[in-house]
């Protein structure tokens, strides 16, 4: 699958910018570099030591391009394994442009999306969950999804699958063997220590499988949607949490006719929030689309938040019922989810008519209940911890390997599920030609996380999802 083309890109964001960098990698790339490049010790990049920096110009005949810094990288030691060159030019739109298109002149082509990963994988530079992870990396944008990446990019996770692979071959290796030599009835593998082996996979696997609940969670962001009737203070609310004014708030009732959504990071972790159009009975059709949605929204968050305005417990016994009623509806619809119920514009009330209210929600059952003015921002630090305390980020502190990734999901379950039939053979003395059939079934799903058992299609799908240039 490697092809011997030299392949260019821009590493760095297109646009204007201080510096941009473009790399090109395979047999060609210092040669092409070299014939366009006049270093200012007037030493050519081929006679230079890997890993060096060489200032110099990039020159279109006599015309000079730009002034740039050279770095060169000889395999095998390169991000891909393959003669790596890379060149640091002022961030001019332009300059990128004539730099890239003069490369491509001389016998360089376009690099495809992820085409410089993909070459590392296929080079043996690194795993294919590693490669994965280098994605994962790019696209982080919180402390705990960088952290997850970071660990599997070095390898964390690839090395427990591999180690478990290795130990299920040898015994694979001796099962085989029986196979050989099945008129001499003997048994080269230990049917008690293979038990024992079973037995730590079956954990191993397990621990990742359940890890992807958090880790899916945490790479993707926290969906948290915030509901209510019109007018008790959602907009704020969400306003509070982000520091900005990101919503338009309003006297009117009704002012929000559709979700709007927005992301801070609390500890690390990433909380995706939606402001809902309130819910009521309305003739408009406009908000009654918006109604909808918050419905759909509900449905599709992690968490949901009802807000109510503090003072209608006293002031109104009607609209209290029927916010106890829509309470119940939505514990009883989302069992599973939790659900922190919220009196919002405490700074109206008094000290007595604030514990009156505490008492009343600490009789609520099954839901966290907090007093907050999103006005004032009282209690929205409480929130945050309490948002947070939802999340189980002991695996992420202890540094446990974390599963983010549904395609290593998927391949988890697979094996899980062969090694469960291994299992099962071995208690109920299963001859060994089934049981091998079954073992390399799992060997055959702890390849595909690694990448050691592929083909071009899977490839395809996950380096299409890398950006240019990486």
């Amino acid at each position: 699958m490697i092809n011997q083309d030299t392949i260019v890109a821009l590493a760095t964001p297109s646009g204007m910018g201080a510096i941009a960098v473009i790399r090109l990698s395979g047999m060609d790339a210092i040669k092409l570099a070299e014939a366009n490049f006049k270093s200012v010790s007037g030493k050519k990049l081929s006679q230079q030591a890997t890993h060096t920096i060489h200032l110099g110009h990039i020159v279109d005949g006599v015309k000079t391009v730009d002034e740039v810094l050279v770095s060169v990288f000889k395999n095998p030691n390169s991000y891909t394994g393959e003669d790596v060159v890379e060149i640091s030019c002022h961030g001019s739109s332009y300059i990128q442009q004539e730099i890239i298109q003069l490369l491509l002149r001389k016998g360089a082509r376009m690099a495809q999306a992820g085409e410089f990963t993909l070459r590392a994988f296929l080079n043996g530079k690194m795993d294919l969950s590693q490669a994965e992870a280098v994605a994962d990396l790019i696209s982080s944008d919180n402390e705990a999804s960088h952290q997850i990446a970071m660990q599997q990019m070095r390898g964390g996770f690839s090395s427990e699958i591999a180690k478990l692979r290795e130990e299920l071959l040898n015994f694979a290796s001796l099962i085989e063997l029986e196979l050989d030599f099945a008129e001499e009835d003997v048994e080269f593998a230990d049917r008690s220590q293979f038990k024992d082996l079973i037995e730590r996979i079956t954990f191993v696997l397990k621990r990742l499988i359940d890890s992807f609940a958090v880790g899916n969670v945490i790479k993707q962001g926290i969906p948290v949607a915030i509901v209510g009737e019109p007018n008790v203070g959602k907009s704020t609310l969400l306003n509070a949490l982000l520091n900005e004014e990101r919503a338009i708030v309003s006297d009117i009732a009704g002012t929000t006719r559709d979700t709007i959504e927005d992301e801070i990071t609390i500890g690390g972790i990433g909380f995706r929030f939606i402001d809902t159009a309130g819910i009521r009975d309305t003739k408009d059709v406009v908000e009654g689309l918006g109604i909808k949605k918050t419905f759909e929204k509900i449905e599709q968050a992690q968490v949901v938040i009802y807000l109510f305005e503090a003072d209608v417990m006293s002031r109104d016994k009607q609209k209290s019922q029927l916010i106890t009623v829509e309470i119940e509806k939505i514990k009883n619809k989302h069992p599973q989810k939790p659900l922190v119920v919220i009196a919002n514009k405490i700074d109206k009330l008094s000290e007595v008519q604030r514990q009156d209210l505490e008492d009343t929600l600490s009789a609520v059952e099954g839901s966290q209940s907090m007093l907050l003015s999103a006005k004032t921002k009282e209690g929205v630090e409480a929130l945050k911890s309490t948002l947070l305390s939802y999340v189980n980020t002991g695996a992420l502190k202890n540094n446990d390997t974390i599963v983010t990734n549904s395609r290593h999901y998927d391949a988890l379950l697979k094996a899980f599920e062969e090694i469960n039939k291994v299992k099962h053979g071995l208690e109920t003395g299963l001859s060994g030609d089934l049981l091998a059939i079954d073992i390399r079934q799992a060997l055959y799903h702890f390849g595909e996380i690694t990448g050691q058992v592929t083909n071009d299609e899977l490839l395809g799908n996950i380096f299409a999802n890398f950006c240019i240039g990486k």
